[in-house]
């Protein structure tokens, strides 16, 4: 029975342990209720496992019998957390393992032995590298494998182009790809570290050792790009090409392809040309043209496809008149493209110059039709027309890519046959459309307001539309690789207007997805374009961005200084809309910063502003900050009722960003005065957040939670959600949220009669709070100290009490 209950729930194995005490005892239930102060009935809940007690009981039936309590501590912490289950629709139900690999192909044709060589290796050593010369079917037989390999690493089959010879691109650094492949697990970018690829490539291990996974990484350029993406310990598997052979990577089997046997070459020219097996083909009718085919592509698979598929698409044609066309280019490669660009017509050959000029591989039909400046439909139909030429491929349905050689040559092909001029238009374009379409994606979030328009260029004849959020997300996250690529292009360019509002359309995106250190990076950027653009309203837009981009990454000095600079620059434009987002964001730095009234103030200013500016959504936000300003200082009815407010203002998403505040804040402020309206809400807020996806605002809903329990009396259950705050927390590596939840649990602990927990967390916060520049929480931890000192050590808590005091004081003069 003992080992049965050891191993089994651990609130049964708790309430054996109390019957254990009972046992030492001596006593019957009754009597051991009246000694340790129970009701007999609480007790024989508590014995038989019905109820978890609360731990001041655990410790007095342990002292009856003069036992340490301090062992039972873990397993009573593992059966007291009375926090529901997260929704259905939380993001910590595990979502459907994420497959990125490109199609296999129908007609893969021999590597035998080599396919053989690629799993064995994985079986060894978990890696593998595949390299041979450009157009030698790497990338195909690494899918191919990866295919053969997804019921074995069924957790997520992941794929990602590192660019390592893509022509006009210069490869791929290991961070933004460890953060895409992060992102692609579906890591939250709270548990992403902000800077350094040492620690990402930890991150990356530690979230692959618990999965079985199989990754490509394509293109690889050398072994020092590739090193941090490698698996460590654990199950998952890598697959690599490279036009190289990676020296670097002695732990790491090499398979080297060379061109396919005649044979093989001969087969697969059959099979993906359609060619009927048997004396009746075309090429079995004229064996010699045959043979000359082989030779002219070279045995290459890419060139062998692309003359198939010619001879496909030309029932007409003889084998002999497909040589006369390959035999006018100079090499395997050229033969093989221009014979297939030959057959395009004026505009088709057009548009696949014009993917030349992209600085990704990777694209849609709405790309090509601002690239081509042609309608959607025909965007569409010529994209058809280029992948049954074998011009393009498609991976996934919507999504088309260039192979590396066939992107060089529409690369040259434009420059020797379109004028500058024309590439310019046509580049221009292409920018013009991923600013656009970021704004379309920005706008179906809920972002604090609807922002400026995008203003870049001509707004393109078509966009993609977005449903909801999460299709929104969902083509940013496609697209992330691309957007940062338009950045740089942009940036290297000189397009100055671009650079300028590009970042401000990826902000949300950032903050739910890739964290606060590259965004950081664009908008300074973005400022030094906005500087060169001279136009007052963007370089104070681009001051405010940057100031917000540093308040989330806990820079808060230089947070201050950025809103400095922008609020001068916009008292000279007069724009209603950009001072009440200034005011909202200075309320929030102020507000950490420890000011008490200023930012009620300034709230309260946001508020009267967005009104001004006819923005309904804007000033919902500003009342829910002000509501809960006036809560931290301790107007509970005012709050409350500003917070009913708020929730009475309607919107289609219902985790909106004001609501979530709003309930937390009127769960809070109701908490000792309508207990059970007040779980209420803060139960849905906790639900919505998880829902939203953002652990940060679950892990402030937990704590608020905890804040408001403890208001109820409810101790124990005001304990479990602190600490489930703080389990969520020490996933993060935002090392600057834990200061907002420091005090307040520690005040939790010492009125849960635990003085020496709530005395360690006071002093971290203590230690965190002014290398952070939060002043209040300094003194609320000077406070707490001395609280919990008073008893113990008077004249240190005298100390701490004055300590904190002359923080106040240097925040409010005027009010100590």
């Amino acid at each position: 029975m003992e080992q049965r209950t050891a191993n089994g729930d651990p609130q049964d194995e708790l309430s054996a342990r109390l019957r254990l005490l009972q046992e030492l005892s001596g006593l019957g239930v009754r009597a051991l209720a009246r000694d340790a102060g129970l009701s007999s009935s609480s007790l024989s809940r508590y014995l038989s496992g019905q109820t978890v007690p609360p731990w001041p009981v655990v410790i007095a039936l342990c002292r009856l019998v003069k036992r340490d309590p301090r062992p039972l501590r873990p397993l009573w912490e593992r059966t007291s957390n009375p926090l529901p289950a997260p929704p259905k629709a939380s993001r910590l139900v595990q979502p459907k393992p994420r497959n990125d690999l490109p199609r296999d192909v129908p007609d893969f044709t021999g590597r035998e032995a080599q396919l053989a060589a690629v799993l064995a290796a994985v079986e060894t050593h978990q890696v593998v590298s595949v390299d041979g010369m450009a157009g030698v079917g790497k990338t195909c037989l690494a899918v191919h494998a990866a295919h053969r390999l997804t019921d074995r690493y069924p957790d997520a089959q992941l794929y990602v182009d590192l660019h390592g010879f893509t022509e006009g691109r210069e490869p791929f650094d290991p961070d933004p790809v460890l953060r895409m492949l992060l992102g692609a697990l579906g890591v939250p970018s709270e548990r992403v570290p902000q800077e350094g690829v040492e620690q990402l490539a930890a991150c990356w291990r530690s979230e692959l050792a618990g999965r079985r996974a199989v990754v490509v990484l394509d293109n690889a350029a050398d072994a020092d790009q590739v090193r941090p993406l490698l698996p460590g310990a654990g199950p998952s598997v890598a697959l690599i090409t490279s036009r190289n052979r990676l020296l670097g990577l002695d732990e790491v089997p090499p398979v080297s392809l060379d061109v396919l046997s005649p044979r093989e070459s001969a087969e697969l020219l059959a099979r993906a040309s359609g060619d009927p097996s048997g004396p009746d083909g075309r090429l079995a009718r004229d064996p010699r043209s045959a043979a000359e085919v082989l030779r002219l592509c070279g045995h290459l698979p890419l060139a062998l496809r692309l003359a198939a598929a010619r001879l496909r698409h030309r029932p007409g044609w003889t084998v002999g008149i497909l040589v006369e066309r390959l035999s006018e280019g100079a090499t395997e490669f050229d033969t093989a493209f221009a014979m297939s660009v030959r057959q395009l017509d004026r505009a088709q050959a057009r548009l696949f110059r014009m993917l030349g000029l992209l600085p990704g591989t990777a694209f849609d039909e709405y790309v090509v039709a601002a690239l081509a400046d042609v309608p959607l439909h025909s965007a569409r139909e010529m994209l058809e027309d280029l992948l049954d030429a074998h011009l393009v491929q498609q991976p996934a349905a919507g999504r088309y890519r260039l192979h590396d050689l066939v992107h060089q040559h529409a690369r040259r092909a434009c420059e020797q046959q379109d004028s500058p001029t024309e590439r310019e238009r046509a580049l221009g374009r292409f920018l013009d459309y991923y600013v656009h379409a970021a704004a379309a994606a920005d706008a179906a979030l809920p972002v604090l307001s609807p922002g400026r328009p995008a203003s870049a260029g001509r707004t393109p004849a078509a966009l993609p539309r977005f449903a909801d959020k999460h299709a929104a997300l969902a083509w940013l996250a496609a697209e992330y690789e691309t957007l940062i690529a338009v950045f740089e292009t942009a940036d290297a360019i000189g397009a100055d207007v671009h650079v300028s509002e590009l970042p401000r359309f990826l902000r949300a995106y950032f903050a739910r997805r890739c964290g606060t250190t590259h965004l950081n990076f664009l908008f300074e950027r973005s400022l030094a374009a906005a500087q060169r653009l001279g136009d007052p309203l963007q370089l104070a837009e681009a001051h405010s961005d940057l100031g917000f981009a540093r308040y989330n990454a806990g820079r808060m000095a230089e947070a201050g200084a950025a809103y400095e600079a922008a609020e001068r620059g916009l008292s000279r434009t007069g724009d209603v809309r950009s001072e009440a987002e200034l005011a909202m964001r200075r309320g929030y730095l102020r507000s950490d910063e420890g000011h008490v009234d200023e930012p009620l103030e300034l709230f309260r200013l946001a508020r009267k502003l967005y009104e001004e500016a006819g923005c309904p959504t804007g000033a919902a936000h500003a009342a829910a900050s002000e509501a809960w300003a006036m809560l931290q200082l301790g107007h509970r009815e005012q709050s409350a009722r500003l917070a009913r407010e708020v929730l009475d203002v309607p919107h289609a998403d219902p985790s909106w960003p004001p609501t979530l505040t709003a309930r937390i804040t009127l769960g809070v402020a109701i908490a000792a005065d309508s207990p059970d309206e007040a779980a209420e809400h803060l139960h849905q807020a906790l639900a919505l957040a998880r829902e939203d996806g953002h652990m940060n605002n679950e892990a402030w809903c937990l704590n608020c939670q905890g804040v408001a329990l403890r208001q109820m009396g409810r101790y124990e259950e005001a304990l479990a959600s602190h600490r489930a705050a703080f389990a969520l927390l020490d996933e993060l590596f935002e090392e600057h949220w834990k200061i907002h939840f420091l005090n307040g649990y520690g005040e939790t602990c010492r009125l849960a009669g635990l003085p020496d927990e709530a005395l360690r967390l006071h002093r971290q916060a203590l230690e965190l709070a002014p290398k952070l520049g939060y002043r209040s929480e300094e003194a609320l931890a000077h406070e707490g100290i001395a609280i919990v000192l008073d008893a113990t050590d008077p004249t240190a808590a005298a100390e701490h009490r004055a300590a904190g005091q002359a923080v106040l004081r240097e925040l409010d003069p005027g009010a100590h």
